[in-house]
């Protein structure tokens, strides 16, 4: 295996909802990225996975459980934070929500290395983060405020004013949902020559299976504060094991062979997670009989399934699944 960038530990995340229920947004996570590799953590709006995101940023601080970076543990003391985030960078999803629109782009592109007080050539730096990030010629954009560039240029510029400090891991979430189609191929190739050009490992946040088919190397899907399945990408898209995941899959175009399957309902509120498997009232195997033909149906109601080995094929993943089908349907072949 090799050496792990990021840890995440057995993650608990839990907000305070009304009279007094507790809302587990994250609920026992845990996730590896390693370096240079882009990780797409998937699932439906409301399933915790910006949480999660902001929990890897220290920007939410776990109720439980561990985030490790380079082997040492994430400390929330305001030195150790600026520290880590020099080194852990956020896209965010609103590129227009994210810049400010009286500071000029140089000026935003500039403010990380000013707070962080990095020394050296910030023109240089900047015009070179610029550049990387597709502004060419740099000197072009410097003056201008966000409003002058377009939606796609403004995404860039917040990959720049992140890459100026050339960290390790980018946290990107829906990195290209605000954009119209015709760009958002071409930000989704940047960030593909970031990690190729630089080495940068990205943990890219989306609830768009077809989205992380095009740009990740591993995928974790997340449901209701949980992981309920992750492995390579070509292990996910080939041979999803976890009925949500063959869902989220059967509705993605490029998928010709898959069944469309239309999840009944809306996921349920995480202050009252159902007991048994977090999906089961939604989950097709369940609603069709197939559970209670294959004498599980007990389990799927009453045992919470954790992830466990489905045989996955690559040497540094395992693929993994949280369902209590799998290893049933694995011994009937």
């Amino acid at each position: 295996m090799s050496e792990l960038l990021l840890e995440v530990r057995d993650i608990h995340v839990r907000f305070q909802g009304r009279k007094g229920a507790v809302a587990r947004a994250v609920d026992g996570v845990d996730l590896d990225v390693r370096p240079g590799e882009v990780l797409a953590l998937v699932g439906e709006s409301g399933c915790g996975k910006t949480t999660l995101a902001r929990t890897i940023l220290g920007l939410e601080r776990p109720a439980q459980g561990e985030v490790r970076f380079r082997g040492l543990p994430l400390e929330y003391d305001n030195a150790s934070l600026r520290r880590y985030r020099r080194q852990v960078q956020m896209v965010f999803q609103d590129p227009s929500g994210a810049l400010n629109p009286r500071q000029t782009i140089y000026e935003a592109v500039a403010e990380g290395l000013r707070i962080q007080k990095v020394a050296g050539d910030e023109v240089a730096r900047v015009a070179d983060a610029l550049s990387r990030a597709g502004l060419r010629p740099p000197e072009r954009f410097m003056p201008l405020y966000p409003y002058e560039v377009s939606g796609g240029q403004r995404q860039r510029v917040v990959i720049a004013g992140a890459m100026v400090l050339q960290p390790e891991l980018l946290v990107a979430d829906e990195p290209v949902s605000s954009l119209d189609a015709s760009v958002r191929g071409e930000i989704l190739q940047l960030m593909l020559r970031l990690v190729q050009d630089t080495g940068v490992a990205i943990l890219v946040v989306t609830h768009d299976l077809g989205l992380a088919w095009n740009i990740a190397d591993r995928i974790a899907v997340m449901y209701l504060g949980r992981i309920v399945e992750q492995g390579t990408t070509e292990e996910l898209l080939d041979d999803p094991r976890h009925p949500y995941t063959r869902a989220l899959l059967s509705v993605v175009p490029e998928v010709e062979r898959m069944q469309t399957q239309i999840l009944q309902g809306e996921a349920p509120d995480p202050t009252r997670i159902p007991p048994g498997c977090r999906f089961h009232p939604r989950c097709p195997l369940v609603s069709s009989g197939e559970t209670a033909r294959l004498a599980i149906e007990e389990r799927c109601t009453g045992e919470d399934p954790s992830l466990h080995d489905v045989g996955g094929a690559a040497a540094e993943s395992v693929h993994a699944a949280a369902c209590h089908a799998v290893p049933v349907f694995q011994a009937t072949g």
